[in-house]
């Protein structure tokens, strides 16, 4: 199995960890209670789990040790960071931008090319299910943490609860599988259809609020889809 794969591999288990299987709630626990946080605890092992497990290698064992551990005290980090006034804002950044260069660096320092896979994997289709996987869940938490960076206060509304989400999770999959299909015409229609349908909405403050949220939304798509398509 290449480096590359591994690294893949790796960060599908951070994504599924951190994004899928955590909820608000738990989350919120691990940061009001830190250190003794039962949610804490449970997370981590399901880190340790998840890495090891992806690695399809029982050699990886101590690999996937060492990134629960790291992931252990950056999350312990995460609640002091907030609190530091010029950066606090960044927290969420900070902390993912952490874990990822752990990854990296524990993967590519411990990697043995003599470790022997379960069976053989396709990169490409591993790439295809991280980026799908980011374009859900991930991206909605990462356009909601834009938001609470540039202290843009979400607008009252009556509109369908978690519909913004479910919209734009569902746009992100089709501009994605659009794009990788050469239908480069069917996004601009699909970007042209959107906004005509919030073309009439007079509410300034929710027109702004729904523009900044589809332009992210459009943004990161778009590099997800270049991202596969030309790396």
């Amino acid at each position: 199995m290449t480096l590359s794969t591994v690294l893949l591999l790796q960060v599908i288990a951070h994504v599924l960890s951190d994004f899928y299987f955590q909820t608000d709630q738990s989350v919120a626990e691990k940061l009001k209670h830190g250190a003794k946080s039962k949610s804490l605890y449970k997370h981590i092992a399901i880190t340790f789990a998840l890495s090891w497990l992806l690695s399809f290698s029982p050699d990886f064992v101590f690999n996937a040790l060492i990134i629960a551990v790291t992931h252990y005290f950056i999350d312990l980090l995460k609640p002091r960071v907030q609190k530091i006034k010029s950066i606090g804002n960044y927290a969420f950044f900070i902390d993912q931008a952490m874990h990822i260069v752990v990854i990296l660096l524990v993967t590519d320092l411990r990697f043995a090319g003599n470790n022997q896979p379960i069976f053989s994997i396709n990169p490409q289709a591993l790439q295809a299910i991280l980026i799908y996987l980011i374009a859900l869940k991930p991206t909605n938490i990462i356009i909601k943490e834009v938001f609470k960076t540039y202290q843009i206060e979400t607008p009252q509304t009556d509109d369908l609860p978690n519909a913004g989400k479910l919209i734009g999770s569902l746009e992100r999959i089709l501009i994605i599988t659009l794009s990788i299909a050469g239908r480069l015409e069917a996004v601009g229609f699909l970007i042209a259809a959107k906004s005509i349908l919030r073309y009439k909405d007079t509410d300034n403050l929710k027109t702004e609020y729904v523009l900044i949220g589809t332009l992210l939304s459009f943004g990161i798509a778009t590099i997800l889809s270049l991202w596969f398509m030309y790396f």
